[in-house]
């Protein structure tokens, strides 16, 4: 399908052309404006503040108002927010929170006529089609995200290593190398960050536990099935980088990310999402590998990403504004810009798969994973993330085996599960 002819082309949705249906409505409107509303992150509000400034030059009639706040606040606030008739018209929301949204009724089915389901379902990676319910889309992402290995090119250097790690034994290897302790044996540098309040649960659910030949849910996505062999291979590697190999903690420092960041540790496994703020950090020179294979070589990756979706608040001119905006920030050309100052993926395959894209030092890695990522669905994503939190704290803090860790774990995760799905 040409750009010309695509529904979420730049000239169908910001240009002269008269739109059909819902969003035609709104391009005769004047002088409204809308309010949207995001997790704070630097290059993420970088990112939409040049795609509001393109939108409203397009869209004279047409004011967007923004709004952050940090991530732990965030939900709560939404939540709070629109049931009361304020705040935002178009909201950013994580994909495993839908059916929370959703049940809450806190956003709105987007209109078929103005975004028709075979298109979306065309033209944007699959994963995105869990946005559906009963036949219409709730919520469209600007960019999809994998991940991958960060590394310190100059703590490689200083320690000799000439390649990222390709596989975990390799992994281990190369970590060794770069953890560093003082004389009283404390941690100064880590040769890889750990965390599962971070980005390692979704690395141990979708990534870890397959390459040790399991998988983290029944194929209907109702069982729990993390509580077997394969997932206690999994999860006695995973413990066994601080209790046995010495190469990280948890603790260490407040954030992995941080830690990273501040040329503290060798490795880290993050998100494409971080490509933004590691290029803002002075003086730390890194590059990117995909994620190590598994014992047999298999490879696997943990595939994530935000939504936009208007909010049950919008109505009337509201509402028409808040579609029309709906449409240019899941455009290509809004994808592209998130991709350049966010370093996040476009959300259709046209866009991120290219040659350009895969052949970059920096992005290549991060589209390779997607071609063999797996998307949790989340039901309850901080009850389940949680868990697992738990799960590695009482091996690491109280000693309790990873037998009965896991199996806790699992028991409990099934109980989320059977509360939603009975």
């Amino acid at each position: 399908m040409s750009k010309s002819r695509r529904m979420f082309s730049v000239s169908a949705i910001v240009g002269v052309m008269a739109l059909s249906g819902t969003l035609a409505a709104g391009v005769a409107r004047a002088d409204v404006e809308i309010e949207y509303w995001q997790y704070f992150f630097e290059a993420r509000v970088t990112a939409m503040d040049t795609l509001i400034d393109n939108f409203e030059a397009a869209n004279p009639g047409i004011t967007v108002k923004t709004n952050q706040f940090p991530y732990a606040d965030y939900r709560t606030k939404v939540a709070a927010a629109i049931p009361a008739g304020e705040g935002p018209d178009v909201v950013q929301l994580f994909y495993g929170w839908l059916n929370d949204y959703v049940d809450a009724e806190l956003i709105q089915p987007l209109p078929t006529d103005a975004f028709p389901v075979e298109t979306i379902d065309e033209e944007f990676f699959p994963m995105v089609q869990a946005m559906k319910r009963d036949g219409q889309y709730m919520a469209l992402p600007t960019a999809v995200r994998s991940l991958a290995l960060f590394y310190n090119q100059r703590l490689f250097d200083k320690a000799g290593i000439e390649n990222p790690p390709a596989t975990l034994d390799e992994l281990v290897e190369v970590a060794r190398k770069l953890t560093v302790r003082d004389g009283a044996g404390n941690l100064t540098q880590v040769g890889l960050t750990s965390g599962m309040t971070a980005q390692d649960h979704h690395w141990w659910r979708e990534v870890l536990l397959r390459q040790f030949g399991g998988q983290p849910y029944s194929d209907d996505l109702k069982t729990v099935a993390y509580d077997s062999e394969a997932g206690r291979k999994a999860l006695e590697w995973y413990v066994a980088l601080d209790q046995e190999h010495g190469v990280t903690a948890s603790t260490f420092m407040d954030e992995p990310q941080a830690a990273f960041k501040a040329g503290r540790a060798g490795m880290h496994i993050d998100g494409s999402f971080r490509i933004g703020a590691l290029n803002d950090t002075r003086g730390l020179k890194w590059g990117v590998a995909e994620l190590p294979a598994g014992p047999d070589g298999t490879q696997s990756n943990y595939s994530s990403y935000w939504v936009n979706a208007v909010t049950s608040k919008a109505t009337g001119e509201k509402l028409d504004a808040a579609l029309k905006f709906m449409a240019y920030i899941t455009s290509d050309e809004a994808m592209q810009i998130w991709l350049e100052t966010v370093g996040e993926l476009p959300a259709k395959p046209s866009a991120a798969l290219t040659e350009e894209n895969q052949n970059d030092p920096i992005y290549g890695p991060f589209v390779k994973g997607l071609g063999y990522a797996q998307s949790t669905v989340f039901v309850d994503e901080s009850g389940q993330r949680q868990l697992m939190t738990d799960m590695v704290s009482r091996i690491e803090l109280e000693g309790q085996s990873v037998e009965d860790s896991l199996s806790e774990a699992a028991k409990a995760e099934q109980a989320i599960l059977d509360g939603f799905y009975q």
